[in-house]
């Protein structure tokens, strides 16, 4: 059984959780977005992001490795992906859970996320986890780029 732990990123972390990250995104959001956001997501947009975002970036480490991460900002949970070899673990839904955990020891009764409208399988995981869809809406990814996404809310 893998020991899975869940940590603070640090900086020497930003590699993995940019590989991680662009090789969910690019599963998840190619032919789902619009193609201007996927030209400005590049290898090293990814890696720049990654290292940006380490203070508000939670890691899970299992076997030694980082096998996915989550990003918090306020009350919204910005970002969730894990490494393909750690889908059907528990580790998106640990990691979720913290999210909630962050968001609700601010202050926050609730908390939300974006879902790009064709992304199905993230879709069936928040709903299992218990969030609700709030429909559709213009989600503006950084850049200004208009992305069609579902709102997903939950109430902690």
């Amino acid at each position: 059984m893998s020991k899975t732990t869940l940590r603070a990123a640090a900086h020497d972390d930003a590699p993995a959780v940019a590989a991680i990250w662009e090789a969910g995104w690019r599963e998840a959001h190619l032919g789902h977005v619009p193609d201007e956001l996927v030209a400005a997501r590049t290898p090293a947009s990814f890696l720049a992001r990654a290292g940006e975002h380490v203070d508000i970036t939670t890691v899970a480490v299992v076997d030694g490795a980082v096998g996915g991460f989550v990003m918090v900002v306020e009350d919204e949970v910005e970002q969730v992906y894990v490494d393909p070899s750690c889908r059907g673990t528990p580790v998106a839904a640990d990691l979720l859970a913290e999210a909630e955990r962050q968001i609700r020891a601010t202050g926050h009764a609730s908390a939300w996320l974006a879902v790009v409208a064709g992304n199905l399988r993230a879709r069936r995981f928040y709903e299992r986890q218990g969030w609700v869809d709030e429909g559709l809406f213009d989600h503006q990814a950084p850049g200004g780029i208009s992305v069609p996404a579902h709102r997903y809310v939950k109430r902690l």
